[in-house]
């Protein structure tokens, strides 16, 4: 029942989704899911994935799971990657799979970089999933066309060695994904709508040991309040990062990441939230892999972002 009234909720009020993008707090690590123009800054081939149980304890609360590579080609101004998205809450699902190709104009200084993913997504509903303490419940009846879509996110992305800006767009082509029919006829939908991001952090050295890593992400989407998250890590000895993010959700993340070895980095991070959420769910935990391929390419230590 609850997965039904989730549903519910989500289709019946509204004929278009609002926040249809995933929710990360490790996006200060985890950039080319925000913005295509990221693509090959690492200067390596990247391999990250990231696993997102949101909201524990509650039943059909969102799981994501994210992975993506990218890299830089032997033109220095080029680079591409691939990311690949599965996102469920309760019976919806939404899966994407995206190739992004990046455009980099070379600064003394650093580097601008122009990105653009395009591929295919799907955003529906699992009537398998849906349960109802009435087997006739008319609600059960209703015709459900789900689809795949072609999409495309546009980014620019500016970055040197201890400083990073960008602007990003997800969904521009706004394509319908879902029609829902009840036993009248009469039809709903559910489009794609366009997101807009915003980002920027810098590094600061405190001391040889200790660097001090602003950095925060706005996000808008029609039919939902504008969110903005902001972080402030530390990084220990080049190997241990420790930060607090606040969002605008009313929610704090406590985050960390190790860096393993020069290639592979580990983070966590554990949600609190402010809400009237606060009193049914246990947090929201996020664990993420990363892993850099030298590929004959000399790793730049260190490394920022």
């Amino acid at each position: 029942m609850k997965k039904l009234l989730t549903a519910l909720m989500i289709l019946l009020g509204t004929s278009v989704f609002a926040q249809q993008d995933p929710l990360f707090s490790q996006y200060m690590f985890n950039k080319l899911a925000v913005n295509p123009g990221y693509a090959g800054s690492r200067e390596v081939l990247t391999l990250d994935a990231l696993y997102r149980n949101q909201w524990v304890n509650i039943d059909g609360a969102p799981k994501t799971v994210s992975a993506s590579v990218h890299a830089p080609l032997s033109n220095p101004h080029l680079a591409l990657g691939l990311s690949l998205l599965n996102d469920n809450i309760g019976p919806m699902v939404y899966n994407s799979a995206m190739a992004t190709f990046a455009y980099r104009i070379i600064f003394p200084e650093g580097k601008l970089s122009f990105g653009l993913q395009a591929g295919v997504k799907y955003s529906g509903l699992d009537s398998k999933n849906l349960n109802s303490l009435d087997a006739n419940d008319p609600l059960l009846q209703y015709q459900i066309k789900n689809k795949f879509v072609p999409d495309a996110n546009f980014g620019v992305y500016y970055y040197t060695d201890k400083f990073y800006v960008g602007v990003s767009t997800h969904q521009l082509l706004q394509n319908q994904t879902m029609v829902v029919t009840d036993t009248t006829g009469k039809a709903q939908f559910a489009r794609l709508l366009t997101h807009f991001y915003g980002m920027a952090g810098i590094a600061i050295p405190i001391s040889d040991n200790v660097v001090f890593r602003p950095s925060l992400m706005a996000k808008y989407v029609k039919n939902a309040p504008p969110q903005l998250d902001l972080n402030a890590s530390f990084l220990f000895v080049q190997t241990l990062w420790l930060g607090v993010s606040y969002r605008t959700e009313k929610a704090i993340s406590l985050i960390t990441e190790v860096n393993v070895s020069q290639n592979l980095r580990i983070g966590y991070s554990y949600d609190i939230w402010l809400n009237e959420l606060k009193v049914y769910n246990k947090g929201s935990h996020e664990i993420r892999l990363s892993y850099d391929f030298n590929l004959n390419r000399r790793l730049l230590t260190p490394r920022y972002f």
